[in-house]
């Protein structure tokens, strides 16, 4: 935090998130769209410890196993252990989940590009693996087919997801909610989505 506030200062954070703003594209995704079609070869790896990982043989999860014949809210966002990702967004989530559940929602799903190590061990710091389940876009593969990518190098973290979320039925979106930056919270919390469902 301090060292944000320094950075905030300077003008840094703002030259950075005026350059995203200006860089964002919109996603190739909307209402309506099928994940499932929009990115067929795609499969996400559910957090894990590595000895799970090395169990299951680095299993993978097709996108048809996570939305077939299910109603599911996703977020995507910057990354594990980041600021507003962390003191806000997974947080907007957890807080609702039994406001979801009593909507039908079957799931709630986060997934950053992260490996799911990584994220396993975010989920445990924020006690968030039992209300919602993570997924990790190791390669961005699940991003970029729904252009939903952001090249963040300036702050450091290289090639990310924009700050995002969607409800999915059946693997059709019902709604998307896409931030103009990935600083900012606005649209993709469970407070905006939950109201929406």
């Amino acid at each position: 935090m301090a060292s944000y506030a320094l950075l905030k200062r300077t003008g840094f954070v703002k030259s950075v998130v005026n350059g995203f703003r200006a860089s964002r594209a919109y996603a190739s995704v909307a209402v309506g769209s099928d994940l499932v079609s929009a990115a067929p070869d795609v499969s996400l790896q559910r957090a894990r410890s590595w000895d799970e990982g090395v169990s299951s043989k680095f299993s993978t999860t097709p996108l048809k196993d996570i939305f077939k014949d299910k109603k599911v809210v996703i977020f995507g966002l910057p990354g594990a252990y980041t600021g507003v990702c962390s003191a806000q967004h997974v947080p907007s989530y957890k807080d609702n989940i039994d406001k979801f559940k009593a909507k039908g929602v079957d799931s709630v799903i986060c997934v950053a590009v992260n490996d799911p190590y990584v994220l396993n061990g975010w989920a445990e710091k924020l006690q968030a693996k039992e209300a919602i389940e993570f997924y990790g876009d190791f390669d961005g593969s699940f991003h970029k087919k729904l252009d939903l990518m952001i090249d963040l190098s300036a702050a450091l973290l290289g090639p990310r997801s924009h700050r995002w979320s969607a409800y999915v039925v059946d693997g059709k979106i019902k709604v998307l909610n896409v931030e103009k930056a990935p600083s900012e919270f606005q649209v993709s919390g469970g407070d905006v989505i939950l109201g929406q469902i």
